[in-house]
Protein backbone atom coordinates (compact mmCIF):
# COMPACT_ATOMS: atom_id res chain seq x y z
CA UNK A 1 0.00 0.00 0.00
CA UNK A 2 1.36 3.43 -0.96
CA UNK A 3 0.94 6.18 1.60
CA UNK A 4 1.04 9.80 0.51
CA UNK A 5 1.35 12.48 3.16
CA UNK A 6 0.86 15.96 1.87
CA UNK A 7 -1.14 19.13 2.21
CA UNK A 8 -4.64 20.10 1.24
CA UNK A 9 -4.68 23.10 -1.09
CA UNK A 10 -7.38 23.90 -3.61
CA UNK A 11 -8.71 20.35 -3.44
CA UNK A 12 -5.42 18.61 -4.35
CA UNK A 13 -2.85 16.68 -2.35
CA UNK A 14 0.72 17.96 -2.71
CA UNK A 15 3.59 16.05 -1.16
CA UNK A 16 6.33 17.39 1.14
CA UNK A 17 4.76 20.79 1.79
CA UNK A 18 3.48 22.49 4.93
CA UNK A 19 1.51 23.41 7.04
CA UNK A 20 -1.24 20.78 7.21
CA UNK A 21 -0.82 17.02 6.96
CA UNK A 22 -3.87 15.74 5.15
CA UNK A 23 -4.38 12.38 3.48
CA UNK A 24 -6.82 9.55 3.88
CA UNK A 25 -5.51 6.31 2.44
CA UNK A 26 -7.93 3.65 1.23
CA UNK A 27 -6.10 0.73 -0.37
CA UNK A 28 -3.67 2.37 -2.75
CA UNK A 29 -5.88 5.40 -3.48
CA UNK A 30 -5.71 8.78 -1.76
CA UNK A 31 -9.04 10.43 -1.05
CA UNK A 32 -9.24 14.23 -0.74
CA UNK A 33 -11.96 15.79 1.34
CA UNK A 34 -12.47 19.08 3.11
CA UNK A 35 -14.64 17.35 5.76
CA UNK A 36 -12.95 15.19 8.35
CA UNK A 37 -13.59 13.48 11.67
CA UNK A 38 -9.96 13.93 12.74
CA UNK A 39 -8.33 17.21 13.73
CA UNK A 40 -5.71 18.65 11.39
CA UNK A 41 -2.41 20.14 12.48
CA UNK A 42 -2.76 23.93 12.60
CA UNK A 43 0.93 24.47 13.47
CA UNK A 44 3.78 22.32 14.67
CA UNK A 45 4.60 24.47 17.69
CA UNK A 46 2.21 25.67 20.42
CA UNK A 47 0.77 29.19 20.59
CA UNK A 48 1.91 31.38 23.49
CA UNK A 49 -1.03 33.63 24.37
CA UNK A 50 -1.90 36.10 27.11
CA UNK A 51 -5.34 35.39 28.55
CA UNK A 52 -7.56 37.63 30.67
CA UNK A 53 -8.92 36.24 33.94
CA UNK A 54 -12.66 35.60 34.12
CA UNK A 55 -13.12 35.64 30.34
CA UNK A 56 -14.51 32.63 28.44
CA UNK A 57 -12.45 31.21 25.56
CA UNK A 58 -13.16 28.63 22.85
CA UNK A 59 -10.05 26.68 21.77
CA UNK A 60 -10.18 25.28 18.23
CA UNK A 61 -10.02 21.48 18.47
CA UNK A 62 -10.40 20.75 14.73
CA UNK A 63 -7.50 22.83 13.35
CA UNK A 64 -9.56 24.53 10.61
CA UNK A 65 -9.98 27.93 12.31
CA UNK A 66 -8.34 30.96 10.70
CA UNK A 67 -8.05 32.55 14.18
CA UNK A 68 -5.80 29.88 15.72
CA UNK A 69 -5.66 28.85 18.50
CA UNK A 70 -9.22 30.07 19.01
CA UNK A 71 -12.39 28.84 17.30
CA UNK A 72 -14.01 30.86 14.52
CA UNK A 73 -16.85 28.38 13.82
CA UNK A 74 -15.22 26.74 10.77
CA UNK A 75 -15.69 23.32 12.37
CA UNK A 76 -19.40 23.51 11.57
CA UNK A 77 -18.68 22.96 7.87
CA UNK A 78 -15.24 21.28 7.79
CA UNK A 79 -15.38 19.04 10.89
CA UNK A 80 -18.93 18.90 12.26
CA UNK A 81 -18.10 16.04 14.67
CA UNK A 82 -15.36 18.06 16.43
CA UNK A 83 -16.46 20.76 18.87
CA UNK A 84 -14.27 23.50 20.35
CA UNK A 85 -13.07 23.24 23.96
CA UNK A 86 -14.62 25.95 26.13
CA UNK A 87 -12.57 27.14 29.11
CA UNK A 88 -12.22 30.06 31.52
CA UNK A 89 -9.03 31.34 33.16
CA UNK A 90 -9.27 32.44 36.81
CA UNK A 91 -6.61 35.17 36.62
CA UNK A 92 -4.56 36.91 33.94
CA UNK A 93 -1.74 34.69 32.70
CA UNK A 94 0.30 33.58 29.70
CA UNK A 95 -0.20 29.99 28.60
CA UNK A 96 0.91 27.63 25.83
CA UNK A 97 -2.12 26.43 23.84
CA UNK A 98 -1.83 23.33 21.67
CA UNK A 99 -1.56 23.90 17.90
CA UNK A 100 -0.99 20.30 16.75
CA UNK A 101 -4.45 19.33 18.12
CA UNK A 102 -3.08 16.02 19.50
CA UNK A 103 -2.75 17.04 23.17
CA UNK A 104 -4.23 14.89 25.92
CA UNK A 105 -4.59 18.01 28.12
CA UNK A 106 -6.73 20.23 25.86
CA UNK A 107 -6.45 23.13 25.35
CA UNK A 108 -2.97 23.23 26.87
CA UNK A 109 0.18 21.94 25.19
CA UNK A 110 1.54 18.70 26.65
CA UNK A 111 4.54 18.29 24.32
CA UNK A 112 2.82 15.99 21.81
CA UNK A 113 3.91 18.31 18.98
CA UNK A 114 7.36 16.72 19.16
CA UNK A 115 5.76 13.47 17.97
CA UNK A 116 4.01 15.33 15.11
CA UNK A 117 7.27 17.01 14.08
CA UNK A 118 9.11 13.66 14.15
CA UNK A 119 6.41 11.93 12.04
CA UNK A 120 6.54 14.73 9.45
CA UNK A 121 10.33 14.60 9.34
CA UNK A 122 10.37 10.79 9.02
CA UNK A 123 7.88 10.82 6.15
CA UNK A 124 9.87 13.56 4.37
CA UNK A 125 13.10 11.54 4.64
CA UNK A 126 11.37 8.36 3.39
CA UNK A 127 10.03 10.22 0.34
CA UNK A 128 13.50 11.54 -0.50
CA UNK A 129 14.76 7.99 -1.05
CA UNK A 130 11.92 6.77 -3.28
Amino acid sequence: MNVVIGTMRNGCVETLKQPRLFATVIGSRVMCSSKTDLPIVAAKLPFRVKLTGGRKYAWCACGHSKRQPFCDGTHRTNAPSISPVLFTIEKDCTVMLCACKQTKNAPYCDGTHFKVIFQHLASSVKNMFK
